[in-house]
């Protein structure tokens, strides 16, 4: 058996509204799911991008286990080679500081920046894996 594809991921933040305003904002994903203090759920693509508060999320509630990390995280988010030029502009238009630009050697390429909360977050293209 063989895993078809990531379905969700996650971070955890600080401060639920100020994240849900950066993910919103910087890489216009739109919310589908909130619960105040808890948690802000994205569409994005053919997947869900989830943003946790670990302190309520490590607590057990109810039918999902206990889950939560502390420090920072990491979230890479397609993009089209195309686009880059336009991406540092968006990033530079929002306030976003590039922490790190990459040429991997498989002829992909990254940008790297810190969300509201310091995770690390990564624009990247597909050939950054080979795909």
């Amino acid at each position: 058996m063989q895993a078809k594809q990531i379905l969700e991921t996650c971070l955890y933040v600080d401060e639920l509204v100020e994240a849900e305003a950066f993910y919103s904002s910087v890489l216009g994903l739109l919310p589908f799911s909130r619960v105040e203090g808890r948690h802000v759920f994205f569409r994005c693509g053919n997947g869900v991008f989830l943003l946790f508060n670990a302190a309520q999320t490590q607590q057990s509630t109810g039918a999902v286990p206990p889950h939560g990390a502390n420090g920072p995280g990491h979230v890479a988010f397609a993009m089209q080679e195309d686009d880059i030029p336009n991406w540092r502009e968006h990033l530079r238009q929002n306030g976003v500081t590039i922490e790190q630009e990459i040429t991997w050697p498989s002829g992909g390429y990254s940008i790297y920046f810190r969300d509201s909360s310091g995770n690390s977050v990564e624009l990247a293209t597909l050939k950054t894996w080979g795909l």
